[in-house]
């Protein structure tokens, strides 16, 4: 499964190649929200809605082509920029963005005839803000949402308590984390906050300090409820909570309960690194998509956690083979 970026490097070829189809010194990104108080720009110029569409969509037909030419599948990045992008005009603050609309229907057709003529599987990443129609037209089009651990919820119930693995949905891809949120590790150490904070991402009207303290709470809390979760399941004996890879391989099984007919393993996790590989909301404030892994390719194969996780995932009919 191959990955669509939400847009190009405004330096690079492929912008260069486009301009006559993007929005050249404008950039995307997202709004404040509660994972980036400043909001996002991610630095990449948008797609003209006019100009694609006078142009019978062709570049995106064509980058749709080259992405599936060699993959089973493609996970669509913030496929809800499909219908809208966030624009931030130059110079100016993420929050100082509006939103710009697609033609969805038509942004969506060109899709499905692309992963129709590859037999590929389309993955849109619908987490965050995200409007129900979205979603909707996802699964209208037998297209595959996404379901994260930290975000499944029941969201009927009080409390919203996480969800059990057997009740996420069947459509979507399965995962603990994504590339924009905490790894397993990191999350079970607080690592989140604790960036975030020394990088001064929590602060608000309330004083940094106090929204640390907050931050911290919740993050807390959240631990707890997956703790319980997995005791809840069975996946975790008393005493074991303290033991960080055990944690992490009942993580792994407890995907591999779910309903989703996807389930994605991310090598962060495999290797138990801290670090998220992207921070939302930040450039050259910290390494973003520049952490290697400890670990070869090679080594991965013996790695005794990994082995764990494989023979986990092998346990719930996931995996098969070497």
């Amino acid at each position: 499964v191959h990955d669509l970026a939400v847009g190009v490097d405004p330096e690079g070829a492929d912008a260069w190649a486009l301009q006559d189809v993007l929005a050249t010194g404008v950039t995307v990104g997202a709004p404040p929200d509660a994972f980036s108080r400043r909001g996002q720009d991610w630095g990449l110029p948008p797609w003209r809605p006019d100009r694609l569409a006078a142009t019978g969509y062709a570049a995106y037909r064509q980058m749709l082509r080259a992405v599936l030419a060699h993959a089973d599948g493609v996970r669509i990045d913030h496929v809800a920029g499909l219908w809208r992008l966030w624009w931030i005009p130059p110079g100016s603050a993420p929050d100082r963005g509006t939103y710009v609309h697609y033609d969805a229907e038509a942004m969506l057709a060109v899709l499905a005839v692309e992963a129709h003529r590859a037999g590929a599987v389309v993955i849109g990443e619908d987490l965050g803000t995200v409007e129900p129609e979205v979603t909707e037209a996802l699964a209208a089009r037998r297209a595959l949402g996404c379901t994260v651990l930290w975000f499944a919820r029941d969201e009927d119930a009080p409390d919203q308590p996480m969800l059990p693995p057997a009740r996420w949905p069947e459509r979507a891809a399965a995962s603990i984390s994504t590339h924009d949120l905490p790894t397993a590790a990191g999350f079970l150490r607080g690592e989140h906050v604790r960036v975030r904070a020394e990088l001064g991402l929590l602060g608000d009207d309330l004083g940094d300090d106090t929204a640390v303290a907050a931050e911290q709470r919740r993050a807390d809390t959240e631990r707890a409820e997956l703790l319980e979760l997995l005791r809840a399941e069975g996946l975790l004996a008393d005493g074991e909570d303290q033991d960080e890879d055990a944690v992490v391989v009942a993580m792994h099984a407890l995907l591999g309960r779910s309903a989703c007919r996807l389930r994605l393993v991310s090598p962060y996790d495999l290797v138990g690194e801290a670090r998220q590989p992207n921070l939302p909301g930040t450039v050259d404030e910290y390494p973003n998509w520049r952490l290697p892994l400890p670990l070869t390719l090679e080594q991965l194969r013996t790695a005794p956690l990994v082995a764990q996780m494989v023979s986990t995932m092998r346990g719930a009919g996931i995996v098969g083979g070497q």
